[in-house]
């Protein structure tokens, strides 16, 4: 499979081989400290663009609902009709919402509140609230957790949304079912977190955009689901590699730094692979 890393290093994607220009380092105090700040300032202006948008948005949204009640018993052909753009603009009301929510998450990804996580726990805790909807697709989950994974700081809400994130995508790769993987395993300073489908796979062109912005193959999805993630994952110190084949399937693998390790070093080679014998079978 090739590989792609997203990576704070460069804030892109990189593959693996290719020399890269350098670029200033994101672990150093005053980098980091920048960084925030400018985070923090996008998000604002973000969010006040996203609020002024959200009022007027709401306000359409219930005066559509109202519409739909008057049409609801629609008797003659005109009302009827009129009764089918009705549906169609709150249809396309909502899409603009789900739009709006996904990119204020979008824009507030950097804003961490860390505690002491167990990430074992977060990865039983998304699989058993995902595993009906995933059952319903014909898609069955299974987790190898490492039991004597070392502990680590996250901000549990927003990692949880990522892994929520990646699980979406996974089913959503899978339309005739198949089989998701969570693993966790420690390599040295890191916690390692795969999440790997046997779904329809991605070509290197839709790898290489994979993380861009509002980029998606699909009808109608915003294109900020995994680009939050990554953006998750780079705020907590954290890489995210992608391992895909067409018609096999796709793997995420995030890296992320744990109590023995302040942050990760995104130019580390790959660390030993997880001995399954030590890893907790579940479901």
């Amino acid at each position: 499979m090739a590989d792609l890393i997203v990576s704070p290093r460069t804030g892109a994607t990189e593959a693996r081989g290719i020399e890269l220009p350098d670029a200033p380092d994101p672990f150093d105090p005053a980098e980091r400290q920048r960084l925030r700040d400018q985070y923090a300032e996008i998000a604002l202006l973000a969010g006040g663009l996203a609020h002024e948008i959200r009022n007027p948005l709401s306000t359409m949204s219930l005066n559509l609902d109202l519409l739909a009640e008057d049409f609801a018993e629609a008797e003659t052909p005109r009302d009827r009709r009129a009764q089918q753009k009705v549906q169609r603009l709150r249809r396309e009301a909502q899409r603009l919402q789900d739009v709006l929510e996904n990119f204020l998450r979008f824009a507030k990804a950097q804003q961490l509140r860390r505690d002491a996580t167990d990430l074992n726990a977060i990865v039983e805790e998304l699989r058993d609230f995902f595993e009906p909807q995933a059952l319903a697709q014909g898609i069955s989950i299974r987790t190898f957790l490492d039991p004597d994974l070392p502990p680590m700081r996250l901000d549990a809400d927003l990692f949880r949304q990522a892994l929520l994130n990646l699980l979406i995508n996974a089913r959503q790769a899978m339309p005739e079912g198949g089989e998701i993987l969570l693993r966790t395993r420690g390599e040295g300073g890191r916690n390692v977190l795969e999440v790997t489908d046997t779904g329809v796979g991605m070509t290197d062109e839709v790898r290489a955009r994979l993380f861009d912005p509002f980029y998606s193959t699909r009808a109608g999805g915003s294109g900020l689901g995994l680009p939050t993630v990554r953006k998750i994952v780079e705020a907590h110190g954290g890489d995210i590699r992608v391992s895909s084949e067409p018609g096999l399937g796709s793997q995420f693998m995030i890296r992320l730094p744990n109590d023995r390790q302040e942050a990760p070093d995104p130019g580390r080679g790959d660390g030993p692979e997880g001995d399954p014998e030590r890893d907790r079978d579940g479901r």
